[in-house]
């Protein structure tokens, strides 16, 4: 098979990295030139509105209104920056993240980066797998444990896609995102926010007490996932590997305008659920902290139409991050270890803690939030080893992070560690300067 000539190209794989060398070669300009290259951002992104994100901000509308909204918009910078680095790297060196650790890295490092990326992967999984169900659940009137189910053929069955290359599967998850997009406009339609309030709580930052300490560490590992750092270096890796360093560049400009364009998409939604918890549950139902509750919640004060809404785009983030999630973890056990094991065992190992939650009856919402939790604990991790690869030329060559650059990635690590370190003197009942009990 030659990809010369767009007709000769077997799969809608192949004529998308056929499109992308017609780019490259000048042969195709306007609005044709941009589509190519959508993809890479977009599946990442799906890690930014995932069930934790509607745990952890409903929560924070329902608790403090407006008033974290200013996590979610910082989260969303320091996302944007990671992910335009992990596509840097890809593009750059064709390999992702974790090959380049175990290249790089002495052995003892990378076993112990491994493990703690496998507890983040399977953390990521709970979260995901649990909002799919938690909507089919409510939705259809299912229990738990057969939404959990029927929420792991669906993922299955998608993943199955990846069979034919990497575009179908692009497509269906890009499709999903529209989905969410899509339900949060009418929830924002349906119950306007205080615009002027939301605005202030974007721009103000404000912990009110310890409490929005958990949830805001919260927020931020819902927002920033590790596991969409390792995977974005590998979703280019290989669509259409650059030829020379003038190609380079062009596949840069266009994967910086993918992640600019999918992460603001993320953000803005993140944002709604924040403000239509606000809307809804702040004056009267502050106490409102499961995800269940808040769908109950919204049938008297909207109607059925919004709570169905609210579920459906609960289920398109539960099954699309769930598919997403599996794919990182083979990008995560591959590269770091050199271990490549099926799909479907895979999807399995990482199943088991959700269904071992469920069994034992904890509180499925409140899992979800310790789970993003644990995520913002491991997420220093990818973003030092992320840091240390892109500032070395005998890495990037002379596409090594400049000065700016690194000091927005070290400034945004630092941010993260002291919101970490926040949470374990919360933990641990110390003090925390500036907060109330």
């Amino acid at each position: 098979m030659s990809l010369s000539d767009g007709a000769t190209a077997k799969t809608l794989s192949d004529r998308t990295t056929w499109a992308i060398r017609e780019v490259l070669d000048g042969r195709r300009r306007g609005w044709r030139a941009i589509l190519p290259f959508a993809g890479p951002a977009i599946v990442a992104s799906v890690a930014y509105i995932d069930p934790g994100n509607f745990a952890t901000n409903i929560q924070a509308g329902a608790r403090y209104g407006y008033g974290l909204l200013w996590v979610v918009v910082l989260a969303n910078g320091v996302a944007m920056l990671f992910q335009a680095m992990s596509a840097k790297l890809g593009i750059v060196t064709n390999r992702n993240l974790a090959e380049l650790c175990r290249a790089h890295f002495p052995r003892p490092v990378v076993l112990a980066m491994w493990g703690v990326s496998e507890i983040a992967a399977m953390a990521t999984d709970l979260a995901e797998f649990l909002g799919g169900a938690i909507g089919l659940s409510l939705l259809f009137g299912m229990p738990l444990l057969l939404g959990m189910v029927i929420t792991a053929l669906i993922t299955y069955g998608i993943l199955l896609l990846d069979r034919t290359g990497f575009r179908p599967l692009e497509l269906v998850i890009g499709g999903l995102v529209g989905v969410i997009g899509i339900c949060y406009v009418i929830e924002l339609a349906v119950a306007p926010p205080d615009w002027g309030a939301a605005a202030l709580g974007m721009v103000v930052p404000h912990l009110a007490d310890r409490s929005a300490v958990l949830l805001s560490v919260g927020i931020v590992g819902a927002t920033v996932m590790p596991h969409a750092i390792y995977l974005h270096s590998g979703l280019t890796q290989d669509r259409a590997p650059a030829r020379n360093g003038r190609e380079r560049r062009q596949l840069l400009r266009y994967s910086n305008r993918e992640v600019v364009a999918a992460l603001t998409m993320a953000g803005i939604v993140n944002a709604a659920m924040v403000m239509m918890a606000a809307r809804a549950f702040h004056l009267g139902h502050s106490d409102i902290a499961e995800i269940q509750a808040a769908y109950h919640t919204l049938v008297p004060l909207f109607g059925a139409a919004a709570a169905g809404v609210f579920l459906v785009s609960l289920m398109a983030s539960g099954i699309s991050s769930s598919v997403v999630g599996t794919m990182a973890g083979q990008v995560i056990m591959q590269g770091f270890v050199g271990w490549r094991i099926p799909i479907w065992m895979r999807r399995l190992v990482t199943m088991i803690p959700a269904f071992v939650v469920v069994a034992a009856g904890f509180d499925a919402t409140r899992s979800l939030v310790i789970s993003q939790v644990v995520l913002s604990l491991v997420l220093p991790v990818p973003m030092i080893a992320l840091l240390l690869l892109s500032r070395r030329r005998d890495v990037m060559g002379t596409m090594a992070a400049g000065r700016g650059m690194l000091a927005l990635a070290v400034a945004a690590t630092g941010a993260t560690i002291l919101l970490n370190a926040c949470l374990l003197a919360d933990t641990m009942g110390l003090p925390i300067p500036g907060l109330s009990g």
